[in-house]
């Protein structure tokens, strides 16, 4: 188990951080003295494993919202990267500029040629601001609507990978139309005739995620959440304050488990143990073949079929009472 030294640790991880900073003082003790200390390296590495598994078996909402906003959790690029190859991007929307907050291109995955979108964050400072932390400005989403409307002309499926804490809110944001964007991308791809496919990967907020969140099939990552506003948020309009967001995460039912109960999504994939930040390698693997499985169980339907269901899918979500005068 290689020891990343810049790695970082959530509050609850922090029992994870001493075992490793045991597992460093006994690397280096070895190297100086040269006295074989690989049993004792090995047991410590055992239970961070088991650690690693019991923090994973009692996580809260609040938690799993956390975790979807690891700093090293894997982005859109680096899904990418793990499990495709040929990947060209391209850029612009064809009227105002290229948003660095959405990306997009062809690649190959499992063979087959695909269109991939998704919001990307940035890793570190520099790159969070050029990337305004994974939220789109319009042309972000005409950008992806582009390209999704590309795929279309040349028959091949569109995947699409969620990780917003909500479209951009600014002013230029609105002035330039981002209502009438997202609600223009959730029109278009209700209609789209190619396959498509979605999947929550961390942070799944708002119109910022639904404006490139109608699929044949919507999945989520097992530590991702998807609601329409952030436990913070909710928080400060219920109780005036973000020091509520805690039990908002829990009154709010936003993580997966809660999603696949309601029909909300199609499905929740697994994440290697403790979260996906913590094995690239693992969460990509984890993550291919059920997306390759699905392209090819949609590819048996005709795009007319395909269409039908996904309007009666969307058309039915969500549950009420009549409560007659």
């Amino acid at each position: 188990m290689p020891i990343n030294k810049n790695r970082q640790f959530l509050d609850f991880e922090k029992p994870i951080k001493e075992l490793y900073d045991e597992i460093e003082k006994l690397k280096q003790t070895s190297e100086k003295t040269k006295v074989d200390l690989s049993d004792s390296i090995k047991k410590l590495e055992e239970q961070v494993i088991e650690r690693r598994r019991d923090i994973t078996s009692h996580l809260t909402s609040w938690q799993k919202v956390q975790l979807s906003r690891h700093p090293d959790r894997p982005y859109t690029m680096k899904y990418i990267d793990k499990m495709c190859t040929n990947f060209v991007e391209l850029f612009g929307d064809r009227n105002v500029r290229d948003d660095k907050a959405m990306i997009g291109g062809f690649a190959q995955l499992g063979g087959e040629t695909v269109m991939i979108v998704g919001q990307q964050k940035g890793t570190n400072t520099k790159m969070r601001q050029m990337r305004n932390f994974g939220m789109a400005n319009p042309e972000g989403y005409r950008k992806a609507l582009r390209l999704m409307k590309l795929a279309e002309k040349f028959d091949k499926p569109v995947i699409t990978f969620i990780d917003t804490p909500g479209a951009y809110p600014g002013m230029e944001a609105e002035e330039r139309g981002q209502g009438e964007a997202i609600a223009r991308n959730i029109y278009e791809m209700i209609r789209l005739r190619v396959p498509i496919i979605c999947v929550i990967i961390g942070e799944g907020a708002s119109g910022g995620a639904l404006g490139i969140g109608v699929g044949d099939r919507v999945f989520m990552l097992e530590n991702s959440w998807y609601s329409v506003i952030s436990p913070e948020n909710c928080s400060s309009i219920l109780w005036r304050s973000w020091d509520q967001k805690e039990k908002a995460a829990e009154e709010l039912k936003l993580t997966s488990d809660y999603m696949s109960e309601f029909g909300l999504v199609d499905g929740v994939i697994a994440e290697p143990l403790g979260g996906a930040h913590w094995d690239y390698d693992e969460a990509a693997a984890l993550l291919k073949p059920k997306l390759i499985e699905t392209l090819h169980e949609l590819r048996q339907f005709s795009p007319e079929y395909r269409i039908d269901e996904k309007i009666k899918k969307f058309g039915k979500m969500g549950f009420w009472n009549e409560v007659s005068a």
